[in-house]
């Protein structure tokens, strides 16, 4: 199965946004799942975020979740929440 590159923004919330260092970033990625998309912004800025991420919930849409095989085809806007900001 091929997959296709898109575009989604990724919120960050609280102390993830402390970790990125930046409230939303545009990424372009094929992930698939919430683990890739995770997997790819801890990558992206290191342990700071990824000790946050582990524990955090991933708003999509109106939706919350913490399962790593959530599918994200045809979403554009995932926001990560720790604990203290509504995950």
């Amino acid at each position: 199965m091929s997959r296709t590159s898109r575009m989604i923004t990724v919120g960050y919330y609280a102390a993830a946004e402390d970790a990125a260092g930046t409230a939303r970033e545009r990424l372009h990625t094929d992930a698939a799942t919430i683990g890739e998309l995770a997997r790819e912004v801890c990558e992206r800025h290191g342990e700071p975020l990824a000790s946050i991420v582990t524990v955090s919930s991933f708003l999509i849409g109106e939706e919350t979740t913490r399962d790593p095989l959530a599918s994200i085809d045809g979403v554009s806007v995932i926001d990560i929440l720790p604990p203290f900001a509504g995950g």
